[in-house]
């Protein structure tokens, strides 16, 4: 049986280790931190993150602990609307929603997949090197030696940082984003919205149990503010309703603020027997809400490629042919889109904003069907049948581009 080690429990990860188990792989996953867990707040499954999802069996799963945004739209500072979309539109034309769920929650899904004994946090990985036609890892707790690893640790990834040593260093994106999940907000329904400012945006989503997602940006010096949460009331406070309402319902400990960096394009993202995924690969500015929906995907067509292929370096050939060319056109259209979305020029605000009220609704969302309409690979002709099932897709009503995730 052949073995394989991913190194980071997050949402990339743990749904790689899930698609490699599912194709018979023995699989490790070494997480640095004492547990599997994530403090996050929200995220957006758009259809192709859920179809990714049901190829590793767990799309209803999901489903079961997220929210369905009914509607959604973008709206100018003053807070009239810019855009609004109809937002069944997302699900007649991908068969699966727009979900809405909280990161942590969808990490425990994940977790749950797996049998426990793979999982092995506490476990920081110190040197990636080849041995013959394997690797081996070390970490804080021992080494394991593996016939692929799968560098799944993010933006400022250990594992890429060890095999790609000619890779430019993420770069600050000119942008600060905080995010934050508020208390139960009473009748409120369940509509989103997006603020475009002047280089400022703020967004809101709606997560079960009348809870919602809030996300913001603004272009700021690298390094930022002090205080998280005072300095998100201090830029948006006095913005339309309902921006303070969702303020004033979020616990003052509970936002989340970080510099947006991006990945400079790779070469590759296979060397060797190691193959980087999602935020290792290509972090992306969260202005498209692709981040968590493209790692799956990197993990679904990994394994559809391990199975497809009886040699592991055509496979991971493959897999980079496939991957590379579509995620980095999504980092580069995620980089206009928050572009747009925080001009600070007066004239620039008042061109993006005029634009956005011309553009129809369903013109915006065909644009999105080479994003939105990915699939599962199939597997290549001398395999055996489906990489794994697709699932059925479910009905329900959709959402808009641009939430942050």
């Amino acid at each position: 049986m052949p073995a394989a080690v991913v190194v980071g429990g997050g949402i990339g990860g743990l749904a790689a280790a899930i698609a490699l188990h599912r194709i018979g792989w023995r699989v490790t996953v070494l997480e640095r931190a004492a547990d599997f867990g994530d403090i996050g707040a929200g995220l957006a499954l758009w259809p192709n993150a859920t179809r990714a999802l049901a190829a590793l069996g767990l799309a209803e799963r999901v489903r079961a602990i997220a929210g369905v945004e009914t509607a959604g739209g973008v709206r100018d500072r003053a807070g009239r609307w810019l855009s609004r979309t109809d937002n069944a539109d997302v699900a007649r034309r991908h068969g699966w929603p727009l979900l809405m769920v909280h990161r942590a929650e969808l990490v425990r899904a994940l977790v749950a997949a797996l049998p426990p004994d793979l999982l092995r946090p506490g476990s920081e990985v110190l040197a990636v090197r080849a041995d013959g036609e394997g690797v081996v890892v070390e970490h804080r707790g021992g080494w394991v030696r593996a016939d692929l690893v799968v560098g799944a640790d993010g933006i400022r990834s250990r594992v890429r940082e060890q095999g790609w040593p000619e890779a430019r260093a993420p770069r600050y994106a000119g942008c600060t984003a905080w995010r934050a999940v508020t208390g139960p907000l009473g009748g409120r329904g369940a509509e989103g919205s997006l603020f475009w400012g002047r280089g400022e945006r703020f967004g809101f989503a709606a997560l079960p149990g009348g809870r919602f997602y809030c996300f913001a940006a603004a272009r700021v010096p690298e390094g930022g503010e002090g205080d998280a949460y005072a300095g998100l009331v201090r830029r948006f406070g006095g913005w339309p309703d309902p921006v303070p309402e969702m303020l004033a319902a979020v616990p003052g400990d509970a936002v989340l603020r970080h510099d947006v960096y991006a990945m400079p394009p790779l070469a590759t993202y296979v060397r060797g027997r190691v193959a980087l995924l999602g935020d290792a690969a290509h972090a992306m500015d969260p202005a498209l809400g692709q981040g968590a929906g493209t790692a799956l995907e990197d993990a679904v067509t990994l394994a559809a490629c391990l199975r497809s292929e009886r040699d592991v370096d055509v496979a991971l050939a493959r897999y980079d042919r496939v991957r590379r060319p579509r995620t980095q056109a999504i980092v580069r259209r995620s980089a206009r889109m928050g572009a747009a979305s925080l001009v600070a020029w007066g004239p620039g605000v008042w061109s993006r904003n005029l634009a956005a009220r011309l553009v129809p609704p369903g013109l915006l969302l065909r644009s999105m069907d080479p994003v939105l309409g990915w699939t599962p690979p199939e597997p290549a002709e001398r395999g055996t049948g489906p990489v794994m099932p697709a699932g059925r897709p479910g009905g329900g009503r959709g959402g808009r581009p641009g939430s942050d995730a």
